[in-house]
Protein backbone atom coordinates (compact mmCIF):
# COMPACT_ATOMS: atom_id res chain seq x y z
CA UNK A 1 0.00 0.00 0.00
CA UNK A 2 0.77 3.48 -0.37
CA UNK A 3 0.60 6.17 2.93
CA UNK A 4 -0.33 9.42 3.39
CA UNK A 5 -1.30 12.36 5.34
CA UNK A 6 -4.09 14.90 5.13
CA UNK A 7 -3.10 18.39 6.75
CA UNK A 8 -5.87 20.67 8.12
CA UNK A 9 -5.79 23.92 5.94
CA UNK A 10 -6.56 25.88 9.81
CA UNK A 11 -3.16 27.02 9.76
CA UNK A 12 -1.01 29.83 8.45
CA UNK A 13 1.22 29.23 6.04
CA UNK A 14 4.76 30.03 8.45
CA UNK A 15 3.48 27.08 10.51
CA UNK A 16 2.27 25.06 8.11
CA UNK A 17 5.04 24.79 5.64
CA UNK A 18 7.11 22.76 8.06
CA UNK A 19 5.06 20.49 8.40
CA UNK A 20 4.34 19.51 4.85
CA UNK A 21 8.36 19.59 4.73
CA UNK A 22 8.06 16.95 7.59
CA UNK A 23 5.32 14.90 5.45
CA UNK A 24 7.59 14.49 2.87
CA UNK A 25 10.67 13.85 5.02
CA UNK A 26 8.57 10.98 6.52
CA UNK A 27 8.53 8.77 3.94
CA UNK A 28 4.60 9.44 3.07
CA UNK A 29 3.42 9.44 -0.60
CA UNK A 30 1.05 11.51 -1.05
CA UNK A 31 -0.45 14.55 1.31
CA UNK A 32 -4.02 16.71 1.41
CA UNK A 33 -5.67 19.28 2.01
CA UNK A 34 -9.58 20.17 2.97
CA UNK A 35 -11.69 22.33 0.53
CA UNK A 36 -14.04 24.47 1.97
CA UNK A 37 -15.14 27.81 2.15
CA UNK A 38 -15.92 26.88 6.06
CA UNK A 39 -15.81 23.61 7.42
CA UNK A 40 -18.21 22.35 9.49
CA UNK A 41 -15.49 20.43 11.75
CA UNK A 42 -14.56 23.63 12.47
CA UNK A 43 -16.88 26.36 11.81
CA UNK A 44 -15.14 29.12 14.13
CA UNK A 45 -11.77 28.50 13.05
CA UNK A 46 -9.77 30.35 10.95
CA UNK A 47 -9.48 28.76 7.73
CA UNK A 48 -7.56 28.45 4.35
CA UNK A 49 -8.01 28.13 0.57
CA UNK A 50 -6.92 24.62 -0.63
CA UNK A 51 -5.14 25.32 -4.15
CA UNK A 52 -2.77 27.97 -3.00
CA UNK A 53 -2.02 26.17 0.09
CA UNK A 54 -1.03 23.53 -2.45
CA UNK A 55 0.67 25.90 -4.65
CA UNK A 56 2.73 26.86 -1.63
CA UNK A 57 3.29 23.41 -0.56
CA UNK A 58 4.39 22.26 -4.24
CA UNK A 59 7.04 25.24 -3.95
CA UNK A 60 8.30 24.08 -0.20
CA UNK A 61 8.57 20.16 -1.47
CA UNK A 62 9.70 17.96 -4.87
CA UNK A 63 8.79 14.46 -3.73
CA UNK A 64 5.52 13.91 -2.39
CA UNK A 65 2.13 13.92 -4.17
CA UNK A 66 -0.28 16.68 -3.13
CA UNK A 67 -4.15 15.83 -2.78
CA UNK A 68 -7.24 17.88 -2.66
CA UNK A 69 -9.50 16.69 -0.37
CA UNK A 70 -11.93 17.55 -1.80
CA UNK A 71 -12.72 19.52 -4.30
CA UNK A 72 -16.85 20.09 -5.08
CA UNK A 73 -18.92 21.89 -7.27
CA UNK A 74 -20.70 24.13 -3.96
CA UNK A 75 -18.39 27.00 -5.01
CA UNK A 76 -16.79 26.44 -8.24
CA UNK A 77 -17.62 25.86 -12.40
CA UNK A 78 -15.35 22.98 -13.73
CA UNK A 79 -14.61 25.48 -16.46
CA UNK A 80 -12.91 28.04 -14.43
CA UNK A 81 -11.05 25.69 -11.84
CA UNK A 82 -9.62 23.90 -15.09
CA UNK A 83 -7.37 26.76 -15.41
CA UNK A 84 -6.25 26.92 -11.59
CA UNK A 85 -5.80 22.85 -12.33
CA UNK A 86 -3.53 23.51 -14.99
CA UNK A 87 -0.88 26.18 -13.14
CA UNK A 88 -0.51 23.74 -10.26
CA UNK A 89 0.22 20.63 -12.28
CA UNK A 90 2.64 23.12 -14.19
CA UNK A 91 4.35 24.06 -11.34
CA UNK A 92 4.25 20.75 -8.99
CA UNK A 93 5.42 19.25 -11.88
CA UNK A 94 2.98 17.07 -12.17
CA UNK A 95 2.27 15.65 -8.51
CA UNK A 96 -1.14 16.96 -7.99
CA UNK A 97 -3.89 14.21 -7.16
CA UNK A 98 -7.07 15.95 -7.77
CA UNK A 99 -9.94 14.68 -5.35
CA UNK A 100 -13.09 15.33 -6.42
CA UNK A 101 -16.55 14.77 -4.63
CA UNK A 102 -20.67 15.94 -4.20
CA UNK A 103 -19.78 18.26 -1.00
CA UNK A 104 -21.65 19.20 1.75
CA UNK A 105 -22.91 22.10 4.72
CA UNK A 106 -22.57 24.47 5.14
CA UNK A 107 -20.52 25.35 1.50
CA UNK A 108 -23.84 24.38 -0.07
CA UNK A 109 -25.71 27.03 1.57
CA UNK A 110 -22.69 30.45 1.50
CA UNK A 111 -23.29 31.21 -2.36
CA UNK A 112 -26.88 31.35 -1.21
CA UNK A 113 -27.64 28.55 -4.36
CA UNK A 114 -30.92 26.76 -4.60
CA UNK A 115 -31.07 23.59 -2.36
CA UNK A 116 -30.72 20.43 -4.06
CA UNK A 117 -31.84 17.06 -3.53
CA UNK A 118 -29.19 13.89 -2.85
CA UNK A 119 -29.84 12.97 -6.69
CA UNK A 120 -29.49 16.31 -8.05
CA UNK A 121 -26.47 16.62 -6.41
CA UNK A 122 -24.93 13.63 -7.46
CA UNK A 123 -26.36 14.89 -11.02
CA UNK A 124 -24.28 18.16 -10.86
CA UNK A 125 -21.15 16.30 -9.00
CA UNK A 126 -20.82 13.81 -12.40
CA UNK A 127 -21.74 17.01 -14.92
CA UNK A 128 -18.88 18.81 -12.98
CA UNK A 129 -16.62 16.00 -13.25
CA UNK A 130 -17.51 15.16 -17.00
CA UNK A 131 -16.62 18.72 -18.00
CA UNK A 132 -13.16 19.72 -16.15
CA UNK A 133 -12.28 16.17 -17.80
CA UNK A 134 -13.16 17.96 -21.29
CA UNK A 135 -11.44 20.71 -20.29
CA UNK A 136 -8.43 19.35 -19.66
CA UNK A 137 -7.93 17.36 -22.33
CA UNK A 138 -9.46 19.53 -25.65
CA UNK A 139 -9.26 22.91 -27.15
CA UNK A 140 -12.39 24.86 -27.99
CA UNK A 141 -14.82 23.41 -25.61
CA UNK A 142 -18.32 24.30 -26.04
CA UNK A 143 -21.22 23.26 -23.22
CA UNK A 144 -24.46 23.83 -22.05
CA UNK A 145 -25.75 21.47 -19.18
CA UNK A 146 -28.14 21.58 -16.81
CA UNK A 147 -25.67 23.01 -14.25
CA UNK A 148 -22.62 24.11 -16.26
CA UNK A 149 -21.95 25.89 -19.35
CA UNK A 150 -18.86 26.87 -21.77
CA UNK A 151 -18.20 28.79 -24.46
CA UNK A 152 -15.34 28.38 -26.24
CA UNK A 153 -13.32 27.53 -23.49
CA UNK A 154 -9.82 27.61 -24.17
CA UNK A 155 -6.48 24.78 -23.45
CA UNK A 156 -3.71 26.16 -25.55
CA UNK A 157 -0.13 24.22 -25.31
CA UNK A 158 -1.14 20.11 -25.09
CA UNK A 159 -3.58 18.90 -22.61
CA UNK A 160 -3.24 18.28 -19.10
CA UNK A 161 -5.44 15.65 -18.34
CA UNK A 162 -3.03 12.89 -18.65
CA UNK A 163 -0.77 14.71 -15.75
CA UNK A 164 -3.57 14.55 -12.94
CA UNK A 165 -5.58 11.64 -11.81
CA UNK A 166 -9.01 11.67 -10.64
CA UNK A 167 -10.04 10.45 -7.76
CA UNK A 168 -13.65 10.53 -7.08
CA UNK A 169 -15.24 10.34 -3.87
CA UNK A 170 -18.14 8.47 -2.44
CA UNK A 171 -19.68 6.25 -0.55
CA UNK A 172 -23.08 5.55 -2.03
CA UNK A 173 -23.47 2.39 -4.59
CA UNK A 174 -24.46 5.40 -7.38
CA UNK A 175 -20.84 7.28 -6.65
CA UNK A 176 -19.51 3.82 -6.52
CA UNK A 177 -19.85 2.94 -9.78
CA UNK A 178 -19.39 6.31 -10.84
CA UNK A 179 -15.61 6.04 -9.84
CA UNK A 180 -15.17 2.49 -11.34
CA UNK A 181 -16.54 3.90 -14.82
CA UNK A 182 -14.64 7.33 -15.16
CA UNK A 183 -12.47 7.70 -12.30
CA UNK A 184 -8.87 6.81 -11.96
CA UNK A 185 -9.14 6.48 -8.01
CA UNK A 186 -11.91 6.00 -5.88
CA UNK A 187 -11.84 7.37 -2.17
CA UNK A 188 -14.10 6.68 0.45
CA UNK A 189 -14.78 7.74 4.18
CA UNK A 190 -17.10 4.66 4.47
CA UNK A 191 -20.34 4.90 7.17
CA UNK A 192 -20.62 6.63 10.42
CA UNK A 193 -21.08 2.88 12.50
CA UNK A 194 -20.03 2.44 16.05
CA UNK A 195 -18.36 -1.14 14.98
CA UNK A 196 -15.19 -1.10 13.42
CA UNK A 197 -15.96 -4.12 11.93
CA UNK A 198 -19.15 -3.09 10.67
CA UNK A 199 -17.25 0.24 9.35
CA UNK A 200 -14.94 -2.48 7.43
CA UNK A 201 -17.79 -4.62 6.48
CA UNK A 202 -19.63 -1.76 4.71
CA UNK A 203 -16.41 -0.13 2.53
CA UNK A 204 -15.33 -3.89 1.52
CA UNK A 205 -19.15 -4.14 -0.04
CA UNK A 206 -18.32 -1.23 -1.73
CA UNK A 207 -15.02 -1.84 -3.32
CA UNK A 208 -16.22 -5.30 -3.90
CA UNK A 209 -19.13 -3.25 -6.32
CA UNK A 210 -16.04 -1.15 -7.80
CA UNK A 211 -14.10 -4.12 -8.93
CA UNK A 212 -16.97 -5.45 -10.63
CA UNK A 213 -18.53 -2.70 -12.52
CA UNK A 214 -14.73 -1.34 -14.06
CA UNK A 215 -14.54 -5.60 -14.99
CA UNK A 216 -18.05 -4.88 -16.63
CA UNK A 217 -17.19 -1.09 -18.27
CA UNK A 218 -13.28 -2.85 -19.15
CA UNK A 219 -11.61 -0.83 -17.41
CA UNK A 220 -8.47 -1.82 -14.65
CA UNK A 221 -9.80 -1.16 -11.20
CA UNK A 222 -9.07 2.56 -10.13
CA UNK A 223 -7.09 3.10 -7.29
CA UNK A 224 -8.75 3.18 -4.56
CA UNK A 225 -8.29 5.22 -0.91
CA UNK A 226 -9.15 4.82 2.11
CA UNK A 227 -9.90 7.82 5.02
CA UNK A 228 -9.07 5.77 8.34
CA UNK A 229 -9.85 9.02 10.71
CA UNK A 230 -13.49 8.32 9.08
CA UNK A 231 -13.47 4.73 11.41
CA UNK A 232 -15.30 4.49 14.88
CA UNK A 233 -11.56 4.41 16.48
CA UNK A 234 -8.56 6.53 16.10
CA UNK A 235 -5.98 4.99 13.66
CA UNK A 236 -3.12 6.92 15.18
CA UNK A 237 -3.64 5.40 18.83
CA UNK A 238 -0.91 3.13 18.42
CA UNK A 239 1.39 1.85 15.75
CA UNK A 240 -0.16 -1.61 16.17
CA UNK A 241 -4.12 0.18 15.74
CA UNK A 242 -2.48 1.63 12.59
CA UNK A 243 -1.03 -1.72 11.40
CA UNK A 244 -3.89 -3.49 12.07
CA UNK A 245 -6.28 -1.04 10.21
CA UNK A 246 -4.20 -0.47 7.22
CA UNK A 247 -3.75 -4.90 6.94
CA UNK A 248 -7.74 -5.17 6.69
CA UNK A 249 -7.72 -2.40 4.34
CA UNK A 250 -5.20 -4.08 2.09
CA UNK A 251 -7.25 -7.37 2.43
CA UNK A 252 -9.87 -5.90 0.93
CA UNK A 253 -7.97 -4.43 -2.15
CA UNK A 254 -7.54 -1.10 -1.22
CA UNK A 255 -3.87 0.77 -2.36
CA UNK A 256 -3.67 3.78 -0.77
CA UNK A 257 -4.92 4.53 3.09
CA UNK A 258 -5.09 8.31 4.45
CA UNK A 259 -5.01 9.83 8.35
CA UNK A 260 -4.60 13.11 9.27
CA UNK A 261 -2.10 14.97 10.75
CA UNK A 262 -2.67 14.67 15.07
CA UNK A 263 -3.97 18.00 15.89
CA UNK A 264 -3.43 19.17 19.82
CA UNK A 265 -7.53 19.16 19.65
CA UNK A 266 -10.51 17.67 18.07
CA UNK A 267 -10.98 16.75 16.27
CA UNK A 268 -8.24 14.49 14.97
CA UNK A 269 -6.49 15.01 18.09
CA UNK A 270 -3.52 12.76 18.90
CA UNK A 271 0.03 12.29 19.19
CA UNK A 272 2.20 13.21 16.50
CA UNK A 273 4.99 10.76 18.31
CA UNK A 274 2.59 7.48 17.04
CA UNK A 275 3.19 9.26 13.10
CA UNK A 276 6.88 9.00 13.62
CA UNK A 277 7.21 5.68 14.78
CA UNK A 278 5.02 5.05 11.38
CA UNK A 279 6.96 6.93 9.38
CA UNK A 280 10.06 5.68 10.79
CA UNK A 281 9.76 2.16 8.82
CA UNK A 282 9.16 3.83 5.64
Amino acid sequence: MRFGVCLLPDMSWPTARPLWQRAEEMGFYHAWTYDHLVWGGLPNSRWFSCIPTLTAAACATSTIALGTYVISPNFRSPVAFSREVQTLVDISNGRLILGLGVGGSPDDRILGSPQLSAGQRVDRFQEFTTLLDLTLRADHVDADGPFFAANDMRLVGGEVRSRVPFVLAGNGPRSVRFAARHGDGWLTMGPQTDSLDEWFDVIGRNHALLAATAESAGRPIPDSYLNLNSSPVNPLESVGRYDDMCGRAEQLGFTDAIVHWPRDTEPYRGDVTVLDQIAERR
